[in-house]
């Protein structure tokens, strides 16, 4: 397949640019950029030096990939913006560097990245999330795989958000949320286990009546927090899941995000083995 560049687009001859890639009109690729094969660059898009892109990704209008980063810290050291394969940007998203010799700002394959949300430098992003509109993340953020965030959400610097979470439009994320679990609000609060989401992700019954009683331990059996940890490990040694709780506690610095004031432990028949 044969590149395909608009006679308005602004391309520097030095860029890497793999087979089959479309760049629109008015689109401007510098020199230090790499596109990977099958990539499409929609009108107006801005790729800047040290931005990579990997195969049969979608920049759409006005998106900015690899800008240099928002922080006073950047003294101009090598840093880059790095898309894995399959990531749509819708537009005006913002995809800066990181900050730090070496470092980048990483979004994993698959993901889908809605209209004027930023990303900001050392941004960490999973695999296959989707990101709503206008979502701000800032710096040094860590989202796991298989996540959703609602729209206009607002991210305080450092915080982890674990795998398989769904998080509300219009919240504050200040705190962790751990893996698997539903959260929203102002100020955040978890609200359940993310059930929808695992039962998309082919979670059985079973699997996630296991992860909503480990989330007993940890927000209603009035235990200190490692103690409930040290409990989940006990309880589930080898579970992938536990595993998976258990990590994302041990990497968290904030503190995991309160849950909301109802008892878990009181639901309905029904409600509980779902």
């Amino acid at each position: 397949m044969s590149i395909q560049i608009h006679p308005t687009a602004i391309v520097a001859k030095e860029a890497e640019i793999g087979d089959g890639v479309k760049i629109g009109p008015y689109c401007i690729v510098d020199p230090k950029t790499r596109i990977g094969e099958g990539t499409e660059l929609r009108a107006f898009a801005r790729i800047c030096d040290y931005a990579s892109l990997g195969a049969d990704c979608v920049i759409h209008e006005h998106a900015v990939i690899g800008g240099i980063p928002q922080d006073l810290s950047y003294k101009g050291e090598e840093t880059w913006a790095i898309l894995g394969d399959r990531v749509v940007c819708r537009e005006y998203v913002t995809v800066n560097r990181a900050v730090g010799e070496g470092n980048s700002t990483v979004v994993g394959d698959g993901c889908f990245v809605m209209e004027g949300v930023h990303f900001a430098h050392n941004v960490r992003i999973g695999r296959e999330c989707t990101i709503a509109n206008k979502a701000g993340l800032s710096g040094h953020v860590v989202v796991g795989d298989y996540v959703v965030i609602g729209g206009m959400t607002g991210f305080h610097q450092f915080t982890h958000i674990g795998s398989y979470c769904m998080v509300g439009g219009l919240s504050r994320i200040t705190q962790d949320v751990p893996p698997y679990c539903l959260a929203a609000g102002v100020p955040l609060r978890v609200f359940d286990i993310n059930k929808v989401g695992l039962r998309r992700r082919n979670f059985d019954m079973r699997t996630r009546q296991k992860i909503r009683e480990m989330y007993r331990l940890i927000y209603n059996s009035s235990l200190p927090m490692k103690e409930a940890l040290r409990q989940i490990e006990e309880r589930y040694p080898g579970d992938a899941e536990a595993k998976m709780i258990l990590d994302f506690a041990a990497a968290s610095s904030r503190g995991f995000t309160p849950r909301v004031t109802q008892d878990w432990n009181h639901r309905k028949p029904e409600e509980k083995v779902d």
